[in-house]
């Protein structure tokens, strides 16, 4: 009901283990409740913004009011899809992909994280691998970028394994230090060339306007 006027509700991503979609409410309780059960070793900081510090409680309330607010405020001229990642029914974490102005720059972002119980698994690989089939196949992006912070030695390995480009680096300020924030790029090519993930993607075509695209070239 919500998708006929809401459309991003009904896209749906299909991996051979993952299904990624927009939350319920449901699924979003879920979600808090991995983070609340962590999300990586309390003695680093993988993201910029340390929105994994507090107690449980804090840390999922966190994440419920970021699902939301992003759902919110999409707009065709700045729009994140932050999808929930489901493996054999369990919400494990979420994959996040984004434009600014994509009908005129055709270029994503991404983003992610997995609860510390499901890591290790190629669950990292197989999630964001269905974001960017979305974005090159579905929405004809012709490049994707990421960041990853000094350190952060699985997800750079899951970057690099699918085709990324180191493309710079730059300084941020994390827990009161500098930190190297590593950028990386993926071109079409580049994507065509180390794409090994079967994805299947429904409901997309009433989502377009809401991307900021009438139709996909």
């Amino acid at each position: 009901m919500l998708s006929t006027y809401f459309p991003p509700m009904g896209l749906r991503l299909t991996t051979p283990r993952l299904e990624l979609r927009l939350p319920d409410t449901e699924d979003l309780g879920r979600l808090a409740e991995t983070a609340a059960g962590g999300v990586h070793d309390p003695g680093s900081m993988p993201f910029v913004e340390p929105w994994t510090e507090g107690t449980p409680d804090e840390v999922a309330l966190r994440v419920v009011r970021y699902n939301l607010a992003r759902m919110a405020d999409m707009t065709p001229r700045a729009w994140s899809l932050n999808l929930v990642v489901v493996c054999e029914g369990t919400v494990v974490g979420v994959q996040d992909v984004s434009g600014r102005d994509f009908a005129v720059t055709r270029q994503v972002s991404t983003g992610s994280w997995l609860g510390r119980r499901h890591q290790g698994r190629g669950i990292g690989t197989e999630m964001r691998a269905a974001v960017l089939h979305l974005a090159f196949a579905e929405l004809g992006a012709v490049a994707a970028e990421t960041a990853v912070l000094e350190g952060n030695a699985a997800s750079e390995r899951v970057s690099r394994k699918l085709g990324y480009r180191p493309n710079g680096v730059s300084l941020v300020e994390v827990r009161g230090a500098s930190v190297v924030d590593h950028r990386y790029r993926l071109t079409r090519e580049d994507w065509e060339r180390h794409r090994t993930v079967p994805v299947t993607v429904e409901g997309v075509e009433p989502c377009l306007p809401f991307l900021g695209l009438d139709a996909v070239d």
